[in-house]
Parts: structure tokens; C-alpha cells; sequence
């Protein structure tokens, strides 16, 4: 099981640039809302998009889907884990439980550089 983030832990990692946040719905989901910063990447397509969104095996990042009972950001967590990312982390309460907390969302589709 991947290591857990809590929530103020995140949210003073993505204010201080410290951590790549990594949205595992992908898709509707992401464009309606995501965290700040937040890149879209689904388990399907972990090993094809990973070497290009991540290129810092080493980088702190944190994984997370809707909430607690969503499965999508333990499985995107484990397939970077196996792929040599070492420092992986996942936001178990979800953008549910980051929406609950008042704190502050983006939208739209994610422009690939």
C-alpha cells in the first residue's frame, strides 16, 4: 500500500511547488475540476504518458482520484512505484474531500507541452 499524504501536508506542498500532483480520473472528470496544478494521468495510460509527464523518478508526487472508496489512485501509485518512481505518495480523501475542505480547485483540459 502506497504511503498517505494528508491534506494539509498536500496543500502546503503544492503551495510551495514541491510536489507534482497527479489526478488519476482523467477524462470529464479532470476538465470539470482538479487540485491546482493537478496533471491527468489514468492507469490505462501510466506506462505510454509517465516517462514524459514525470521525467524526475525522484520527484515528490501525490496521486489521488474522487474519494476514499475510489480505487484509481491507489492502482496509479502502485504502476509508478513499480516503474522505478520513488517517492510516491497518495491523497487518499480525493478532490471529495479537498472540496469539503473549502480549498481551491482549478478546471478545463490539460494542455500537453
Amino acid at each position: 500500500m502506497t504511503e498517505l499524504i494528508s491534506r494539509d501536508e498536500l496543500k502546503a506542498a503544492i503551495d510551495s511547488g514541491a510536489v507534482t500532483v497527479v489526478d488519476a480520473l482523467g477524462g470529464m472528470y479532470y476538465e470539470q475540476q482538479h487540485l491546482p496544478g493537478a496533471l491527468p494521468l489514468v492507469e490505462a495510460d501510466v506506462a505510454a504518458q509517465a516517462p514524459s509527464l514525470l521525467p524526475d523518478k525522484a520527484a515528490a508526487i501525490v496521486t489521488y482520484c474522487s474519494n476514499e472508496a475510489c480505487p484509481n489512485s491507489q492502482a496509479v501509485a502502485a504502476l509508478l512505484t513499480a516503474a522505478g518512481y520513488s517517492n510516491v505518495r497518495k491523497y487518499r480523501e480525493g478532490i471529495q474531500g479537498w472540496v469539503e475542505a473549502g480549498l481551491p480547485i482549478e478546471s478545463g483540459v490539460f494542455a500537453r507541452a
